[in-house]
């Protein structure tokens, strides 16, 4: 069955960095695009990043461009989430997300929280 573990979050400072990874099994993962999204409490889910198959198409949120970076190793069928330069406003679950045909599948998610 296919499944999607999220990794890697955690309590930073702001400024700080943390990587996320998402570890994936149960599909042909170099086949698929993968995404981060994210959800503060009290707001919608909302998508960070994403990217393609064979990491030619990659798209960013506008509040992260330029401080995110998304990419994959299809040898490890592991998509990562690298965030540099954290807000308090980037605190939220964040959850990797693939689409296979028709069905979404999600991961369980993991929290980040930036605070001093």
């Amino acid at each position: 069955q296919v499944q999607l573990v999220e990794s890697g979050g955690g309590l930073v400072q702001p400024g700080g960095s943390l990587r996320l990874s998402c570890a994936a099994s149960g599909f042909t993962f170099s086949s698929y695009r993968m995404s981060w999204y994210r959800q503060a409490p009290g707001k919608e889910r909302e998508l960070v990043a994403s990217i393609g198959a064979i990491s030619g198409s990659i798209n960013y949120a506008d509040s992260v461009k330029g401080r995110f970076s998304i990419s994959r190793d299809n040898a490890k069928n592991t998509v990562y989430l690298q965030m540099n330069s954290l807000k308090p406003e980037d605190t939220a679950v964040y959850y990797c997300k693939t689409d296979l045909t028709t069905t979404q599948y999600w991961g369980q998610g993991t929290q980040v929280t930036v605070s001093s």
